[in-house]
């Protein structure tokens, strides 16, 4: 057995090469909520399943709205969890999924204590407080801060996300250190950059922030720069192995 199939916890990142959605979906299109032909959705999704080596009864998806809703989920379901932007679990086996195209994914997990989580973090939702909720929520089910690693996925970044200044100054007030200056000079923010410091502020040290800018780089779906496009994922799951 190989050390990636050993591991207790695992944490995924798709792009948008490698799947049978056609532009301006092209190509690996999980959304199915964009407008994207059904049936390529569906292939896509079947083959995330294949890749990872997992049912694909198993994988958990979000009505995602923006919100800073929690929902905690231990068994499969047919559809999407209703206005929730985050999902935890203690189930192994169970695969959580976050959709995102510019939002921050942020996949989070305790495999000491058996705890997994996956949020959507736009500036919404983390204005909001979505990942001290979310946070929180895992500590409720035995997870501890110590212990909790954090992935942050590819998103838009500072230099690239322009705003108003009300709006920048709005998110800097609710999260401290998502200011940013875009490469025009103008208010910007970056989440990424706003949800470290605030992690590290509940005690989690151990976080990894993938820097790729999904507005500049065309191996992600960009909203703010295609507008009509695909969603990439995130995906967390719990092996049921000791480390």
């Amino acid at each position: 057995m190989s050390q990636l199939e050993n591991r207790p916890v695992r944490m995924v990142f798709t792009t948008r090469a490698g799947g049978v959605s056609q532009s301006p979906y092209a190509s690996f299109n999980l959304g199915d909520h964009v407008g994207d032909d059904p049936q390529a959705v569906a292939d896509n999704r079947a083959r995330l399943a294949q890749i990872l080596d997992l049912p694909q009864e198993n994988f958990v998806w979000m009505e995602q709205l923006h919100t800073n809703n929690v929902t905690v989920v231990n068994k499969a379901q047919d559809t999407p969890v209703e206005a929730t932007d985050a999902l935890v679990t203690t189930t192994p086996g169970l695969a959580l999924c976050v959709l995102v195209a510019d939002c921050v994914p942020v996949l989070l997990a305790d495999h000491s204590n058996g705890v997994a989580a996956v949020a959507h973090a736009g500036r919404m939702g983390a204005r909001n407080g979505i990942i001290p909720n979310t946070v929180n929520k895992m500590i409720e089910l035995g997870a501890k801060p110590q212990n909790i690693q954090v992935i942050l996925g590819p998103a838009a970044a500072g230099e690239s996300y322009e705003v108003p200044e009300s709006m920048a100054a709005d998110v800097e007030q609710h999260l401290p250190g998502s200011r940013a200056t875009t490469k025009q000079g103008t208010p910007g923010i970056d989440v990424r950059a706003g949800l470290v410091r605030q992690l590290m502020g509940m005690g989690i040290t151990n976080i990894d922030a993938d820097p790729r800018d999904t507005i500049t780089d065309e191996d992600f779906f960009s909203y703010r720069r295609e507008g009509t496009t695909g969603r990439q994922a995130g995906v967390v799951w719990l092996t049921g192995k000791e480390a």
